[in-house]
């Protein structure tokens, strides 16, 4: 559920709140690059890709209302299995991280305020997200080098074409540019959901990935 604006941001906080080195990241555009990979070839954010791959694939999550990526299996599968993690499948780790805390957090938030899976909360919840996206202060945008195609050719569960990786990242260009045409500043008014719900996931989704991390160092 949250959109490109929201994993930078994860991003960013990461680097500037820990630091690249404590988190053992040794490339940190591959591994911005990887908090969108997850993305790539669903089929709703780069438009033209060279093949698509059902989200349930790609995200290791059930096809469901609301659904639930196991990052967990993610991290079983191509983080501990591995001799080498790259750090583009850091990346691709920490974005189903951040999927399954605020999707399970919206869960249950609209569980507890009664509003049933429907139209109703398909498009307040999908209006909250795109408003908290646009409340972050975001700038960093990936650049495709040789190292970052190289770890997408070798990504684990599926190769990443070239192309596909420099649509992705103009994709990207063009979503930080639009945060800061249209940056929402002072408290939002959510349709739904909340600023502490927003805080409170926002703070597990990144203490999670913090700790995930640290534990590969």
């Amino acid at each position: 559920m949250p959109s490109w604006n929201i994993h930078i941001a994860h991003v960013e906080r990461l680097l500037r709140e820990e630091g690249a080195d404590a988190l053992g990241v040794a490339d940190v555009n591959a591994f911005l690059f990887g908090n969108f990979v997850p993305d790539v070839y669903v089929g709703y954010m780069v438009p033209s890709p060279s093949f698509r791959i059902d989200y349930k694939l790609t995200h290791l999550a059930l096809r469901e209302h609301i659904p639930l990526p196991r990052y967990d299996d993610f991290w079983r599968f191509y983080v501990e299995r591995q001799d080498h993690v790259s750090d583009l499948v850091r990346g691709a780790w920490a974005h189903l991280v951040a999927d399954h805390v605020y999707n399970a957090h919206t869960r249950a938030y609209l569980a507890s305020v009664g509003v049933k899976p429907g139209e109703r909360a398909r498009v307040g919840k999908q209006a909250d997200f795109a408003l908290f996206g646009r409340t972050l202060d975001i700038s960093m945008v990936p650049h495709v080098d040789d190292a970052l195609v190289a770890q997408c050719v070798d990504f684990p569960m599926y190769s990443i074409a070239e192309k596909d990786v420099l649509a992705a990242v103009e994709v990207a260009r063009d979503i930080v540019e639009q945060n800061r045409a249209e940056h929402v500043t002072g408290e939002p008014i959510y349709q739904l959901l909340s600023a502490e719900f927003f805080e409170t996931a926002r703070k597990e989704a990144h203490d999670t990935i913090v700790s995930g991390l640290k534990a590969l160092c």
